[in-house]
C-alpha cells in the first residue's frame, strides 16, 4: 500500500470511529430513554438492563454506520481541501478519483459489514429485545393492556376498553370484562363506564376498580344440554363501584428472557424471509379465492345473465310481485333488503380483513427488499459526502455536521416514506424499499461529477450569465 493511501485511510478512520461511537451512543440512549418507564421500579436486575442495552446497540449499528461514513467523509475530504492537500496532489498529477480509491474500497467493506449485520445480527437482536420488552411489560400488566381489543394476557379474565388515559395511564373508559375463573365460558360479564387499575410494584395482585356499571351472570352447570342451560337462572345488578382482584403471579414471575415470538418479519434472515413469503402469498391467494367464491354464490352470478334480456321486453314481463298479496310482498321485499344489507356488510368486513392480511404480507416483502437496499446506504452516502466535502472545503464538526444531518434526514425520511407506501400497497415492495436510493443517487452522481471537474456546489456566475443573456435576447428582439 502506498504512503498516500495510508495517509488518506488514516485521515478517514480517525473521525469515522469518533463519529460512529458518538452516534451509536446517542441512538442507544434515545431508545433507553423511551423504554425507561418500563424498567423503573419493576425489580429488574442490572444484568437484564445491560442485556437490553446490548441488544439495542446491535439493532442501531446498521443505522449508525451510514451516518458515520457520511459525516467522516465530509470531514475528511473537507479538511484535505481546506488545507490545500488536494491542490498539492493535483499539481503532482494525482486525480480526485485516485485519491479516494482506498476510501471507496473501505466503504465497500463497511457496506458488506452492514449487510451481515442486517441479515444475521439484526434479526437475532430484534428477537431478543422484543421478547424482553414483552416480558418486562408483563411484570406490570397494566402497561401491557391495549385499548380497542380484548386483552387475554390476564389469567382467567378477558378485558376490553375504549380508551386508557390519566397521568399513570391507569384510567379506563367503557370497560367490558369476561370473568372466566369458573371455567364455564363467557357466562359472567361485567361492564362499566369507567375503571381504574391499581397495582403496586412487586405485588402478586392487580386491583381493578369499576364505576357505574352492570353485572350479569348466567348460573349453569357443566355437563348439561343446551336446552337445560336456557332454563338455568341468571343474576344481574347495577353497581356504583365494583372491585376485582386479579392474581397476576403466574405472569409477573416469568423468565424475562423467554422467547414467545419468533416468526415476526424483523426477526427472520433473508433466507428465512425468502422461504416464508411464498407460503404466505399462497395462503393469501387461497383466502382471496374463497372470499370471491362466497361473493359469487351470495349474489347468484350465474343467473344474472338472464336479467337484461328479460328487462328488455318489459311488456312481456309481468310484475312477479303482483301474484302475491300486500303482506307477502312486504315480506319478500324485507327479505330481499335484509339479504342485500347482509351482503354489503359482509363485503365491508371482508374488505377490512383483506386489507389487514395484505398489509401483513407487505411487511415481509418490504423487509426483504429494504435490507438489501439499506445495505448500500454506506456506499451511497459516501458518494454524497466525499464530493460534498471536497466542494465546501471545510473540515471539523461545524458545517459538515449540519450537512450530514440534513442529508441523512432526507435519506431516512424518504426510506420511511417509501416503506409506508409499500406497506399500504400504494407502490410495489421493490419500489418502496429502493425509493430513497432512486432519490439520492442523482445527487451523488451530480456531486461526484462537479467535484471531479473541480467545480463549486452552485455555479452562480454561469447562472447569472445565462439569465442576463436571455433578457438581452428578449430586449434586442423588441427593439427590432
Amino acid at each position: 500500500m502506498k504512503t498516500l493511501d495510508k495517509y488518506i485511510l488514516k485521515s478517514f478512520l480517525r473521525p469515522f470511529f469518533a463519529t460512529f461511537l458518538i452516534i451509536l451512543f446517542v441512538l442507544v440512549m434515545q431508545v433507553l430513554w423511551l423504554a425507561f418507564d418500563n424498567f423503573a421500579g419493576k425489580g429488574i436486575s442490572l444484568l437484564i438492563i445491560l442485556k437490553f442495552l446490548w441488544y439495542t446497540t446491535l439493532l442501531v449499528v446498521p443505522q449508525a454506520l451510514p451516518i458515520g461514513v457520511l459525516l467522516s467523509s465530509i470531514m475528511t475530504l473537507g479538511s484535505l481541501s481546506e488545507n490545500y492537500e488536494f491542490a498539492a496532489a493535483k499539481s503532482a498529477g494525482i486525480s480526485l478519483p485516485r485519491m479516494v480509491r482506498p476510501l471507496i474500497l473501505l466503504t465497500l467493506f463497511l457496506s458488506t459489514i452492514n449487510f451481515v449485520f442486517l441479515n444475521n445480527v439484526y434479526p437475532y437482536a430484534m428477537l431478543k429485545q422484543l421478547n424482553m420488552k414483552v416480558n418486562i411489560k408483563k411484570k406490570q400488566p397494566a402497561i401491557a393492556l391495549v385499548a380497542g381489543s380484548f386483552n387475554t394476557d390476564l389469567p382467567k379474565f378477558q378485558i376490553k376498553f375504549e380508551e386508557k388515559y390519566g397521568e399513570d395511564d391507569n384510567l379506563l373508559k367503557k370497560v367490558i370484562i369476561y370473568d372466566l375463573s369458573a371455567r364455564k365460558g363467557n357466562n359472567k360479564i361485567i361492564t362499566a363506564k369507567k375503571g381504574k387499575i391499581l397495582s403496586e410494584d412487586g405485588s402478586k395482585y392487580m386491583t381493578l376498580i369499576l364505576e357505574d356499571g352492570y353485572y350479569f351472570e348466567h348460573h349453569i352447570k357443566n355437563g348439561i344440554s343446551f336446552k337445560e342451560k336456557q332454563k338455568m337462572p341468571a343474576s344481574h345488578a347495577y353497581f356504583d363501584e365494583y372491585t376485582i382482584n386479579i392474581d397476576i403471579s403466574s405472569i409477573s414471575e416469568g423468565n424475562l428472557e423467554e422467547e414467545r415470538y419468533k416468526t415476526q418479519y424483523n426477526m427472520l434472515s433473508l433466507a428465512q424471509l425468502k422461504d416464508t413469503i411464498p407460503t404466505m402469498k399462497k395462503n393469501y391467494d387461497i383466502f382471496l379465492s374463497s372470499r370471491a367464491k362466497n361473493l359469487f354464490l351470495s349474489i347468484d352470478v350465474e343467473n344474472l345473465h338472464s336479467y337484461p334480456d328479460s328487462l328488455a321486453n318489459k311488456e312481456l314481463l309481468p310484475n312477479v310481485l303482483d301474484n302475491f298479496d300486500i303482506k307477502v310482498q312486504q315480506s319478500i321485499m324485507n327479505s330481499a333488503s335484509s339479504k342485500i344489507e347482509r351482503t354489503i356488510n359482509n363485503n365491508k368486513s371482508n374488505k377490512e380483513t383483506l386489507k389487514r392480511k395484505r398489509k401483513y404480507l407487505n411487511l415481509y416483502d418490504v423487509e426483504f427488499f429494504n435490507r438489501i437496499a439499506f445495505s448500500f446506504s454506506c456506499l451511497l452516502l459516501f458518494f454524497i459526502g466525499a464530493p460534498l466535502g471536497s466542494i465546501i472545503r471545510k473540515g471539523g464538526m461545524g458545517l459538515p455536521m449540519i450537512l450530514a444531518i440534513a442529508i441523512y434526514v432526507l435519506y431516512f425520511f424518504s426510506n420511511t416514506f417509501g416503506r409506508n407506501l409499500a406497506e399500504e400497497s400504494s407502490v410495489t415492495a421493490i419500489t418502496g424499499s429502493w425509493l430513497s436510493v432512486f432519490l439520492m443517487l442523482p445527487l451523488a452522481i451530480v456531486l461526484t461529477i462537479r467535484a471531479s471537474k473541480d467545480k463549486g456546489l452552485f455555479d452562480f456566475k454561469s447562472f447569472i450569465n445565462t439569465i442576463s443573456n436571455l433578457f438581452k435576447n428578449i430586449f434586442s428582439k423588441k427593439r427590432k
